[in-house]
Parts: structure tokens; C-alpha cells; sequence
């Protein structure tokens, strides 16, 4: 089944020339929820670096295996306003361009000599980077590979110059990559391991092409997933309704395009807007007047609302879980293996979509991190104790910042232990059984075909 999106709003952003400015700077962060500073926050433009987590631990401790999971950059929208000039954002890489990053030339040099990877069904005829003068939908911006580039580049200082976690001859074997079927994560992937390999041979490339957005690959089949997806869907429809200055807007901004407020309700003018604001590019305007700030406020306020309500309904929660269990299940069988001593796919990158993203994150009981913005990462770090080499841990960050202990599996642990992460077998445990007690069930299979108590 080809899961829609279970939040109103849906990725998106850009890349342009100079505009009128529309976004203010904020550097400290409001008390409470501004939906202006969100947005802001969700775009993810590349400025100052960032101060990560990644690769934290007592000298003690060897690093043996990362998994990342990430969303695509930023992208031109999915949507379009109705009647509306389309944002005028550029997808050509221009290095001279802001924002850009040292080694997007060479990227974009490597990028053209990319014939020899193995690419699996459909990824080799797509485009290794983007490259049309007038962004296509969806399609990967030059803010989008920046973001990339640096989280490539960040987490090679951490995980290869500082923990060595691949030798300077690492083999294929020794990575696992997969990634959907749209350009936009495939070339996030790509941009992400060019600076963490640099110049990589090319020829110990295999890119495995997952065509489900929440990667769950042969066991897909679950009808109960599939219907607490649709009672969310109802939630999030019913709190959409009884928005009354929500609706107020909708019909000025119908009126705005000429349109009537149910055509523009269906084209989702926040994933349109995103990208106006991402990008500085003001407004759209027609001869009856112009989309403004106020608008872009009450659509995103609402959005933060219908994801605090969801949060607190708990039916997105059993959809999370019955969704993000077969990747779960995978991450953890890895993690197994290379516990027991295999050297094989100690590197693992997914590249994915705020719709797998944000399942996992609450699946594994986040609550309180913010919906994917772009380039979002999720990072799982296993670790070998030194002095106990049998006793593995694991760490979980997303961007950049230490989640370990927020996850429903291992937030007491810290009360006693002096180790700075959650023992394997927890997480193991809660994948393999823990998962399925809401339930009433001992397994996925079972899970699937069963109401929650």
C-alpha cells in the first residue's frame, strides 16, 4: 500500500536570487510556539555550523557500527497554487552561489563519472544531482545538497578521522546503502556520502532502491496499520474543521487565486509556501491581492497544533508502531551481527522522507522532538565496551543531539547507570516483543491483525 502523507503539511523549500527578505533571523529560541520560528527552524538553512553529539563516549568504548536515516534536503514544492506564478527558484548547482559549501564543485565533477555504481531497477536512469534552470515539483534544490554535503562532511570528522570507523581500503561490503525512488533522496544520499568518502570509488557503490516510503520492504502486508492510519487521518480532518480562523484564511485565500476554497484546500498551499518562505522569495500575488505573512502563520500554526493533538491521540502511535516495525526489525538484526562479530555493513545510510522519519521517531517514543525539517538525521551508534567486550550500547541522536534516554525503552536506565547509553538487548527486546504489547500480541504477524486494548 503507498502510505499518503499523515501530516497536512509535507516537505518542500528552495533555492533562489536575491528577494525581498521575509524571514527574520532568530537566534534564541521563543518561549512559546511561534509558528515564524518553526518555519524557520523546519527550513534548515545551512549557516553556522552545528554542535553535534555524534560519536560521544568513554575513552573506553570503540565505536562498531553507525546507522543513519535521513530526509531528503530541501525541495522545490509537491504542490502548486492554483492560478499562481510558480516560485522562481534555480536547481542548477552553482558553486558561486549561497548557500554553498567548498566541495560542491568537486561533487558536482564526481557526480558525472557515477556510470560505474550499481544502482538498483529504476535509481540508474535517474539524475545523479539536479539541473534544471526552473526547479521541477519535488525536485532536489542547491539548498538541499548544501545540507547534505554538510552532514556528510560532519560526520566524517566524527565517525571516520576521529573513531576510524572505516579503513582508508573499506570495501562495498562494509556499507549498505538504500534509498526511494525519487531523485530527490537518491541525490541526497549521494551528496551525504560524497564528503563522508570523498572521491569514493564508484565501483563500491550499490544503491538498493526501497519502493515503500516507510521501508518496510517484504512485510508490508498489515491491515491494522493501514487503519490507524485512516482513523489519523479522520482525526487530523476533524481538528481541521473546527479551525475557525483556519478556515478564514482558506476562503481569502480563495478568493485571492480566484478559485473555490475546496480546490484550494486540496492543492496544500503550505507545501507551496515553505518554499517561499525557505527561500526569501515574497509572496504570490494576483490582481485581487497578495498572499501574506498572516496567512502563512494561521496554515503553520495550525499545523504545529494538529501535531501536538497527535501526539496526545495516540492512534498516529499505533499506526508508528506497526508501520516502523519491519525497519526496526532490520536495524536491530544488523546490529545483532555485528555485535556477534561481523565486519560487514557497519555503515548504513537510508535516505527517506518526513513520512519515514517521523513514525520512527515515535515508534520509538520521542515525544518531544520536532517534526523533520530538512536534511533531518536519525543516528544509531552501537558500542563495544573496552573492558567488556561481550556488552554492546547504543546511542540514539537526531541532529546532532543525544535522544537516547527519551525513548520509551531505555528513559529510566540513565537513573543507574553511570554509562552514558542504553544496553543493545533493551532495544532489541523492545523491537522483538515490547513493541507488540499494546496489542495483546507476541509478534508483528499477530500485531498486524489485531486492535490495539
Amino acid at each position: 500500500v503507498h502510505l499518503i502523507p499523515v501530516n497536512p503539511v509535507r516537505e518542500d523549500g528552495l533555492n533562489p536570487k536575491s528577494r525581498k527578505r521575509i524571514m527574520p533571523d532568530l537566534l534564541t529560541e521563543p518561549p512559546a510556539i511561534d509558528p515564524v520560528y518553526e518555519a524557520h527552524v523546519y527550513c534548515n538553512i545551512p549557516t553556522i555550523a552545528e554542535r553535534s553529539m555524534e560519536g560521544h563516549a568513554p575513552h573506553y568504548f570503540k565505536l562498531v557500527s553507525v546507522q543513519v536515516l535521513i530526509r531528503h534536503g530541501d525541495r522545490y514544492p509537491l504542490y502548486a497554487i492554483p492560478k499562481t506564478k510558480r516560485p522562481d527558484i534555480d536547481c542548477m548547482l552553482v558553486p558561486s552561489r549561497k548557500p554553498s559549501h567548498p566541495q560542491l564543485e568537486a561533487f558536482i565533477k564526481h557526480m558525472s563519472k557515477g556510470s560505474a555504481a550499481q544502482m538498483d531497477g529504476s535509481l540508474s536512469s535517474l539524475p545523479r544531482y539536479p539541473s534544471h534552470s526552473l526547479c521541477e515539483m519535488g525536485e532536489l534544490t542547491q539548498t538541499g545538497v548544501v545540507q547534505h554535503l554538510r552532514n556528510g562532511q560532519q560526520l566524517r570528522e566524527i565517525y571516520i578521522n576521529k573513531h576510524k570507523l572505516l579503513p582508508s581500503d573499506w570495501t562495498a561490503k562494509q556499507l549498505y546503502l538504500e534509498t526511494t525512488g525519487k531523485s530527490r533522496t537518491l541525490q541526497s544520499a549521494l551528496a551525504l556520502l560524497y564528503t563522508f568518502l570523498p572521491d569514493f570509488d564508484w565501483k563500491k557503490i550499490n544503491m538498493r532502491h526501497q519502493w515503500s516510503t516507510i521501508f518496510c520492504s517484504g512485510s508490508c502486508d498489515c491491515p491494522m496499520r493501514n487503519h490507524y492510519l485512516e482513523e489519523e487521518q479522520r482525526r487530523q480532518y476533524s481538528l481541521r474543521v473546527k479551525n475557525n480562523d483556519l478556515e478564514k484564511i482558506y476562503v481569502d485565500m480563495a478568493k485571492i487565486v480566484g478559485i473555490p476554497t475546496r480546490q484550494l484546500r486540496a492543492s496544500n498551499p503550505i507545501d507551496s509556501l515553505l518554499c517561499y518562505f525557505c527561500h526569501n522569495v515574497t509572496f504570490p500575488c494576483t490582481k485581487t491581492g497578495c498572499i501574506g505573512m498572516e496567512h502563512f502563520k494561521v496554515i503553520k500554526r495550525h499545523q504545529l497544533e494538529d501535531e501536538r493533538e497527535r501526539q496526545e491521540k495516540k492512534l498516529y502511535f499505533l499506526y508508528a508502531l506497526l508501520a516502523t516495525h519491519p525497519f526496526l526489525n532490520q536495524t536491530v538484526n544488523r546490529l545483532q551481527r555485528i555485535a556477534e562479530g561481523k565486519k560487514e555493513e557497519v555503515f548504513v545510510l537510508y535516505s527517506a522522507h518526513d513520512v519515514t522519519l517521523s513514525p520512527v521517531l515515535s515508534a520509538l517514543g520521542i515525544t518531544e522532538a520536532r517534526f523533520p525539517r530538512f536534511a533531518a538525521r536519525l543516528v544509531f551508534e552501537l558500542w563495544q565496551d573496552g573492558k567488556r567486550p561481550k556488552e554492546h550500547f547504543i546511542r540514539i541522536l537526531y541532529n546532532g543531539a543525544d535522544v537516547t534516554f527519551q525513548t520509551s525503552f531505555c528513559k529510566d536506565h540513565y537513573k543507574w547507570s553511570s554509562k552514558p547509553m542504553c544496553p543493545l538487548e533493551k532495544f532489541v527486546n523492545f523491537v522483538k516483543r515490547d513493541m507488540f504489547l499494546i496489542f495483546n500480541s507476541t509478534s508483528y504477524y499477530d500485531a498486524c491483525r489485531r486492535r490495539a486494548v
